[in-house]
């Protein structure tokens, strides 16, 4: 099971935000956390709950009837402009029907209003969607969709536990496309223990050959508290080798830029601007936010709280016409220039110098002598070597 949520202020009853709270300017944006699975996969540490987990009696008319009424406390609480974004996450978003994800969008378009360019992402796992399914989602207002490839190998597929067979991810991202979804993403893992380097180029292969204009590429990490962690210790299984890691990462890089897809972030890479996740720029860059569904963090101004994680205590919570808000924190000056380093360091459009102090722009310089950064137009990014250092760059370039 996840974790235990971070300790904090306690949230009004009523959701409101401090006084003098205000939005930020930089875009915002909707999350929505469906906590449901039909299965935990082994190295999952999400806030997530299958049907033996939750004892049954849960719907999806009664998840999405919760959420909504999140949504009319949020919408007391805060008046944005417009909704840029929106990105429904999880668990698995498309085990709900897309009448209830359809629902969910027009709420949220009738209480805030959804920009006329807006995009709106789901999660999905390639056994959850059909191409009937995709077209209803695309129908309904999506307008763009994410699913978790993970890796093409059998072997690498049991391991992490994942439900579906090796080639219904690129089968899968193909339906997408013809169901009139433009932009479509293929979630990859590297590193887990008995991947080989043909593997991961067999999965960076198919995951190209599928027409996808965006694919991200993820290090296996080993949460505590998942059985992949329990395999771990008991040597059962060997821990991820960080050489082999950054090889893939390399491998990963070459065969994305030999297909036209760019990197614009470390761990993401896209056909063009108009294909780059906007929604996760929006956090790269410090926009705001609103976090529904249980467990689902949320930024608003510099505040940031966070919702009770298990479903039955977050529809409790909104039955009785309260926040379902655990906790929040108020960011100091010092926390957001932090954040703002760490995330935007690792944007291909670099990080300002001048958001860094006389100690950080001598780091910075360092960095770039030992080949790990370029400065130009008074931006550092990331080099190629930068990124698989990526960590301890921030560190340096940090009070």
């Amino acid at each position: 099971m996840p974790g235990a949520l971070p300790d904090g202020e306690a949230v009004p009853r009523d959701g409101s935000l401090p006084p003098g709270t205000s939005l930020g300017g930089r875009g915002f944006g909707v999350y929505v956390h469906v906590p449901f699975c039909a299965s935990r996969c082994g190295y999952c540490d999400f806030n997530t709950y299958t049907a033996a987990e939750l004892g049954g009696g849960t719907s999806g008319e009664a998840y999405v009837d919760a959420v909504l009424a999140e949504l009319a406390l949020a919408e007391r609480a805060v008046t944005p402009a417009r909704v840029d974004t929106v990105f429904v996450g999880g668990g698995t978003p498309t085990l709900l029907h897309p009448d209830d994800l359809a629902r969910i969008l027009e709420a949220i378009d009738r209480t805030w209003g959804l920009a006329a360019d807006a995009e709106v992402t789901t999660e999905a796992n390639p056994e959850s969607v059909t191409p009937a399914s995709l077209q209803r989602l695309r129908k309904a207002g999506f307008t763009r969709v994410s699913l978790g490839m993970q890796s093409i190998a059998p072997g690498v597929l049991k391991l992490l536990e994942r439900r579906h067979t090796a080639g219904r991810a690129p089968v899968a991202a193909t339906e997408a496309r013809e169901a009139g979804f433009d932009h479509v993403n293929l979630d990859l893992i590297y590193g887990t223990p008995g991947e080989t380097a043909d593997d991961f180029a067999a999965s960076l292969a198919a995951a190209v050959g599928a027409g996808v204009d965006h694919v991200s590429a993820y290090a296996l990490i080993v949460e505590d508290g998942t059985r992949l962690a329990a395999r771990m210790r008991r040597g059962d299984l060997p821990y991820p080798d960080d050489d082999v890691a950054a090889d893939r990462y390399l491998a990963a890089d070459a065969a994305l830029g030999a297909a036209g897809l760019s990197w614009y972030e470390v761990s993401n890479w896209a056909a063009g601007p108009s294909a780059r996740c906007r929604h996760n720029i929006l956090y790269w860059t410090g926009g705001d936010w609103w976090g529904l569904g249980p467990g689902a963090h949320s930024h608003v101004g510099g505040v940031r709280w966070w919702n009770v994680k298990h479903p039955s205590a977050y529809a409790a919570r909104l039955a009785a016409g309260e926040s379902p808000g655990h906790a929040r924190e108020v960011l100091s000056a010092d926390d957001r220039h932090v954040e703002d380093v760490m995330l935007r360091l690792r944007l291909a459009s670099g990080l300002p110098l001048a958001v860094l102090d006389g100690p950080g722009c001598a780091a910075a310089a360092r960095a770039e002598a030992d080949g790990l950064l370029e400065i130009r137009d008074g931006l550092a990014v990331l080099t190629l070597r930068g990124r698989l250092l990526a960590d301890a760059v921030v560190r340096d370039l940090l009070p």
